[in-house]
């Protein structure tokens, strides 16, 4: 007789990760709501409470209140744990406390690690996820450092030093969230804290795997080891980065209407922190968005849409989507044998096809938010997508509409925002659960495309 599975084991491992991330936001949402977290010690409506929360886990940034007016220090700390944990996965600190502790992790529970930051190794899971913590923490503390010094110049110390962490925290792990009611607009003119933001929010959107393999690179060249070859990945991660970044930034310079006693060098880092802001998904903002040109908001979309990279603390369809469609679309035109050849490696044509598979449902998710946003929100159908690309991409940055939005428009991107965390396909696969293996096929029949 076959033996009967428990509840545990019906469950897959997508399912656990998304339900590791709703009680997470849940938990959040109804400690938000709270007298204790609100400034005038009312209630939050929990619709708000609950947007916050899933924006925070999602480290999107979208907010329909002001964070540093309507949260006193109780509810900002609470929305500052919760991006802490959205941004490196609450699998990290449930891996990292089992790896000190000395249990060894079930295999569910390893698959479902792995599934929350792609990259890692299941074989080297507790190593590699102690990395995650490391890199994690350093970064944030770098920052934070750089920036209480910089704030204590304004702020009495103590207030210098909870501004440095709290923002070095949300731009490492690309949520946007800011005590300033303007966000960064205030320090536009500042090369400190504009420098600062975007050398956290870079690291942190060019993920964990691309940053020890970075580690490792230098390691053997100051050893002089061989050999000492970086992987694809991060190659077509760093390459896509950088190009991504720079046409973005040389777009928005040339096509904003900029005040006339603005500096070139100015108009170039605004332009710059924009640019990477959308990139790495980290949602800040030195420049109001709303008022910005047509052009510049469809480069944002664009931006927000490929996003940071796999494995870090952004979202998006992520660069290495964007690299090998690409290149898949470039050999298309090339070649009629689709072999996908990157640094003198081959791409599987099931990595390009999955690659595909992101691509496509991320179109269909932002159109079918459209339509339903365009029918219940006040605003232009520009700023209604963006709004939705923001959400699903995880970023942050809004034309000014979020504060507007009506239950269903805050329902929507909740959904959105969960998907655009841990990803269509894992989502989907959550709701199927699992998949069944197809043991027969058809037989081979052409339709005609294009």
């Amino acid at each position: 007789m076959r033996p009967r599975r428990n509840g545990f084991n019906v469950i897959t491992p997508s399912q656990l990760l998304l339900l590791g991330y709703v009680l997470v936001t849940v938990a959040g949402a109804i400690l938000l709501s709270l007298p204790i977290s609100s400034r005038d010690g009312h209630h939050q409506h929990f619709i708000d409470s609950l947007f916050v929360a899933a924006s925070g886990i999602s480290t999107t940034g979208l907010t329909p209140v002001d964070i540093g007016s309507y949260y006193n220090l109780f509810g900002q700390i609470v929305l500052l744990c919760v991006f802490q944990i959205g941004g490196i996965g609450y699998m990290a600190f449930a891996v990292f406390l089992i790896y000190i502790l000395g249990i060894k992790l079930p295999l569910t529970a390893r698959i479902v690690a792995k599934e929350s930051l792609a990259g890692s190794d299941i074989r080297m899971l507790e190593r590699f996820f102690v990395i995650v913590l490391v890199f994690t923490f350093l970064f944030e503390s770098i920052g934070a450092a750089i920036l209480t010094v910089f704030w204590a110049q304004e702020y009495p110390l103590t207030k210098a030093i909870y501004l440095g962490v709290f923002h070095s925290v949300s731009a490492f792990c690309t949520a946007g969230f800011s005590v300033f009611p303007d966000s960064m607009m205030g320090y536009r003119n500042s090369g400190v804290v504009n420098s600062t933001i975007i050398i956290v929010s870079i690291v942190g959107g060019l993920g964990f795997f691309v940053l020890y393999d970075l580690c490792e690179y230098v390691r053997k060249v100051v050893h002089k080891q061989y050999p000492r070859r970086m992987t694809s990945h991060s190659k077509l991660v760093l390459i896509v980065t950088a190009v991504v970044m720079f046409c973005a930034s040389v777009i928005v310079f040339g096509a904003e209407k900029w005040p006339a006693g603005m500096t070139w060098q100015r108009r170039l880092m605004a332009a710059g922190f924009q640019a990477v802001s959308a990139s790495t998904t980290d949602g800040f903002n030195t420049l109001d968005i709303g008022s910005m040109s047509m052009t510049s908001l469809v480069v944002f979309m664009v931006l927000m849409f490929i996003g940071a990279s796999p494995g870090s603390t952004g979202g998006g369809i992520k660069t290495t989507t964007a690299g090998l469609i690409v290149a898949f679309l470039w050999k298309q035109l090339k070649s009629r044998e689709l072999r996908i050849n990157l640094f003198r490696r081959q791409i599987p044509m099931a990595t390009v096809c999955r690659a595909f598979g992101v691509l496509g449902w991320f179109v269909i998710i932002a159109l079918v938010d459209g339509v339903i946003l365009s029918a219940t929100e006040h605003g232009s159908f520009l700023q209604i997508l963006f709004e939705a690309i923001s959400a699903l991409g995880n970023t942050g940055l809004s034309t000014g509409i979020t504060s507007q939005l009506t239950f269903t428009g805050k329902l929507v991107l909740i959904i959105t925002m969960f998907i655009g965390r841990v990803g269509p396909l894992t989502a989907g696969l959550s709701l199927i659960g699992r998949q069944r293996r197809v043991l027969y096929e058809y037989a081979t029949e052409d339709v005609f495309v294009g």
